[in-house]
């Protein structure tokens, strides 16, 4: 499994997540999908589309859970 990808959500990460950890994060999800850690030249471009749709979707989960209780947890 992808054990170095982080989540990404409150509470365990108090801050709003960052586009840069999004990004890591889907890179790192395709990494490991593909088996390849830079892809050769033939495969960059789909290798990337692929970070740029994860990373998209990501950031839709994100904005659309409910965490319940973060707002009690958030610093006022």
């Amino acid at each position: 499994m992808c054990r170095s990808i982080k989540t990404l959500r409150p509470p365990a990460m108090p801050e709003e997540a960052t586009d840069d950890d999004i990004r890591a994060a889907a890179l790192q999800y395709v990494r490991k999908v593909s088996g390849f850690r830079a892809p050769a030249a033939h495969n960059r471009e789909v290798f990337e589309r692929a970070v740029d749709e994860i990373a998209e979707a990501t950031r839709e989960l994100l904005a659309g859970l409910e965490v319940r209780g973060a707002a009690a947890r958030r610093p006022a």
